[in-house]
């Protein structure tokens, strides 16, 4: 199902007000600004509780 007005999954600002990256993940689709990409690739067990598993994630280059 499509998100007609998507927020970032982390801090929930809408697309009106910063650019989203959507991504899909568990077969769920999801959003995130730029502010929270780095979080997603170098950091991703501070989205436990937001992301599924994601503790379970390895940051990049590990």
């Amino acid at each position: 199902m499509k998100n007609i007005n998507p927020n970032c999954f982390v801090c929930n600002q809408p697309q009106s007000e910063v650019p989203l990256i959507q991504f899909q993940y568990k077969d769920i689709e999801y959003h995130v600004c730029p502010e929270h990409l780095p979080i997603m690739i170098h950091s991703p067990q501070k989205l436990t509780g937001l992301l599924p598993d994601a503790e379970k994630l390895k940051p990049h280059n590990q």
